[in-house]
């Protein structure tokens, strides 16, 4: 059984972004592709998983696309997750409308949420929604169905100045948030903002509380998408309506980092140009690695980098992502067209220090911290502070695995590392980093511009 395909209307509401909590910076997704996860690669194969993904402190299960998969212009063998032939239902090839139902309730028995991706931009092009609306999308000059980037050449867009389209769209998502916790919404700046605002209210009518991740688009391709005339909402726009959004407005610039391009002080820059940038409430989407990008462990070889990366990871200031393979430091990305389970038996495992701190995000930082980053760009170390009510955390990140001696905004002291317990003196301001990740924090006076 699917969900009803009966078109209904949603009335418009004032329910957006603005009234976002804060608290969901301070959550852990893990990204699940049901596909590739397990040798059977179903719904019910993922359940006995869920206590171990639990136990990496995982607030939130996100399941990449559940829906059936088009099979015109299909790539690979299985075709793209991301070409959704029906909204409505789930792919038979991970089981039934029953076992979807069964591991969304295995996750909310393990005390996680559970959010499932949307792909609202475009369908397969022998999808449903095409076969019983084809007004509902965009037209090439010879009237043919077609898409506005030709590599997804697996997709046809939707056409969102057709009214009726929102109405079946929102009325879509009504019923899913009957039985999931959010959604994260594909490309979602290519869709209006408006839509999703809509959207959103009425969601929420249904499911309070509903969470919205937005993935937005790097920089360069949205400003190549806006030259061609598509929409393309910026991150600051997209806001409007969703909780969380990708970090892509300075992908770019890690990416640069990784490849030794730019200096570790250019990309930290970017995360306070963000603090500046967006509203007091505003959460990123804090990730080393997803489905769209290559693996880290492909760039870091070392695991005691790969550590301090990590860490890192987990005391910036958002939401942390962790892709399903990223605790063992797989570093081959599994294709999104074919069937590729996750090989988990590299030799590394980094599930004890994902525990650790993600303990760290949910007991020791605060949503509502104050964000500051500094940088010994000769020895690649990140020095990031986080600033509440006096109380002040203090990571330190050697990238390099490189011991150094660095500045730190702490009186002098002894201090405990949080993540393995050892002793830490800070002296002049001045601490020995002997390569390894270290967090502190200490209560220090308050004072402005301090």
């Amino acid at each position: 059984m699917g969900i009803d395909r009966k078109p209904g209307i949603c009335r418009e509401g004032t329910s957006m972004a603005q009234d976002t909590s804060t608290s969901v910076r301070n959550l852990v997704i893990y990204s699940v592709f049901v596909r590739n996860h397990t040798p059977e690669g179903t719904f019910r194969a993922v359940i006995p998983d869920l206590p171990r993904i639990h136990s990496l402190g995982t607030d939130v299960v996100w399941l990449m696309p559940i829906h059936p998969i088009g099979e015109k212009n299909r790539k690979g063998m299985l075709g793209s997750p991301y070409a959704n032939r029906d909204y409505r239902s789930v792919n038979p090839e991970y089981g039934t409308m029953d076992d979807f139902r069964a591991l969304v309730h295995a996750i909310h028995a393990e005390g996680m949420k559970c959010m499932i991706d949307v792909v609202y931009n475009h369908t397969s092009p022998d999808s449903v929604l095409f076969d019983e609306h084809p007004e509902f999308f965009f037209r090439k000059p010879d009237g043919q169905p077609g898409n506005h980037v030709g590599d997804w050449s697996d997709v046809i867009d939707l056409d969102y100045n057709v009214s009726a389209l929102w109405d079946y769209q929102i009325e879509t998502l009504c019923q899913w948030a009957r039985i999931v916790d959010g959604f994260r919404c594909d490309v979602a700046s290519f869709v209006p903002v408006a839509f999703w605002k809509r959207a959103r209210a009425e969601v929420e009518k249904v499911h309070p509380g509903c969470m919205w991740l937005a993935e937005t688009v790097h920089r360069s391709f949205g400003a190549a998408c806006r030259a061609a005339g598509m929409t393309c909402a910026r991150d600051s726009e997209a806001f409007e309506a969703f909780d969380m959004e990708y970090e892509y407005d300075v992908q770019e610039a890690f990416e640069r980092y990784l490849k030794g391009e730019i200096p570790l002080s250019c990309y930290l820059d970017l995360l306070d140009f963000q603090e500046n940038l967006y509203p007091e409430n505003y959460d990123k989407l804090r990730f080393l690695e997803n489905h769209d990008v290559p693996r880290i462990a492909s760039h870091v070889k070392s695991e005691s980098d790969l550590r301090n990366y990590t860490a890192m990871l987990y005391f910036k200031k958002g939401t942390t992502l962790v892709y399903a393979g990223e605790e063992a430091a797989c570093s081959h990305q599994p294709s999104l067209f074919d069937r590729d389970t996750i090989d988990w038996n590299t030799g590394i495992d980094l599930s004890g220090l994902m525990r650790h701190m993600a303990q760290i995000k949910h007991d020791v930082l605060e949503a509502d911290d104050a964000f500051f980053v500094s940088a010994d760009d000769e020895n690649d170390i990140a020095i990031l502070r986080r600033d509440h009510n006096g109380r002040r955390k203090v990571g330190v990140f050697s990238l390099e695995s490189r011991s150094a001696e660095v500045t730190v905004p702490l009186p002098d002291g002894t201090y405990e590392n949080l993540i393995d317990g050892k002793a830490v003196a800070v002296a002049d301001g001045r601490l020995m980093c002997s390569g390894a990740p270290i967090v502190l924090a200490a209560d220090v006076e308050r004072a402005w511009g301090v």
